[in-house]
């Protein structure tokens, strides 16, 4: 019994050391990674709920009446959609100007008018000039136009000379408008007496170099079936004439200009001015006037 008390004693005393030396070592215990967190209280789950419903009914529309487009349109659709059917007009001063050559000098025009509507016009054009007081050229033009696609009309009626040389009388068709790049285009052909014939083409351009400021380039081509000695004319390409044109424009409806003109007399109709001592052509300078309203 007294070896069996020993025995217990000497246990002891050995877990005790070693206790003892544990302690003394200083190997911490192991970390709780949950150490200093503060844990959300639960969220009680909601009472369950129904779904929304993610298609809100639909309207339907009702079907337009005759008293709805009454409604909307009192005075009724014929005439409303399109305007077309409008009485306009337009008059142009293209050219209204004075021309010297260091020689001679005088004055010139070209205007051109119209009234109607969008597809049919009555259109009157006037061209001429003068030298010295004395009026060398001038013609006049009836035309009835109606338009054949956007941009462009047909023309037809009557031209009549007043200058050079005795009054003549010609029918007109042709067409006019406005050509791919912005190219102001008139293409005539005039049937007169004697089955006489002419053809005339005419073209224009404006470059906007500012807002006001504006580049107009001319041409304009006279070509004669056959030869009128009575007026100085002959046979073939009879004149040519181009210009430019620097206009400012004050108001769009009002816009004074200068302008070099070159004018060329060819073939027969220069044999004639040659045979009666005129000029077969040359350099002009110009200033004038461009008015529409």
């Amino acid at each position: 019994m007294k070896r069996c008390a020993l025995t217990a004693v000497v246990v002891a005393m050995l877990l005790a050391s070693a206790s003892a030396a544990l302690a003394q070592t200083g190997t911490p215990a192991p970390v709780d990674p949950h150490a200093g967190h503060v844990m959300a209280p639960p969220v009680a789950k909601p009472a369950d709920s129904p779904a929304p419903d993610t298609q809100a009914p639909v309207t339907p529309i009702p079907a337009l009446t005759e008293q709805d487009r009454a409604a909307a349109f009192p005075q009724g659709l014929d005439g409303h959609a399109v305007h077309d059917g409008a009485v306009h007009y337009m008059v142009l001063f293209d050219q209204l100007e004075w021309q010297s050559d260091g020689l001679t000098s005088g004055l010139s025009w070209d205007t051109k008018t119209w009234i109607g509507t969008d597809l049919n016009r009555a259109w009157l054009r006037s061209e001429g000039a003068s030298a010295d007081g004395r009026l060398e050229d001038a013609e006049a033009h009836a035309l009835y136009g109606r338009s054949f696609a956007r941009w462009w009309d047909v023309v037809v009626g009557m031209r009549q000379d007043f200058r050079p040389g005795p009054s003549q009388t010609w029918a007109a068709i042709g067409i006019q408008g406005l050509a791919p790049q912005w190219f102001e285009v008139e293409a005539t052909l005039y049937i007169g007496e004697s089955a006489a014939t002419l053809a005339r083409f005419e073209a224009e351009y404006e470059v906007l170099l500012t807002n006001r400021l504006m580049l107009q380039p001319l041409v304009e081509v006279n070509l004669f079936g056959k030869a009128v000695p009575e007026r100085g004319i002959g046979a073939g390409l009879s004149t040519l004439e181009t210009g430019l044109r620097l206009r400012y424009e004050i108001r769009r409806e009002v816009a004074p200009y200068l302008g070099l003109v070159w004018h060329r007399k060819f073939f027969g109709t220069a044999d004639q001015a040659r045979a009666t001592g005129d000029s077969v052509g040359g350099w002009r300078a110009a200033m004038g006037l461009r008015l529409w309203f």
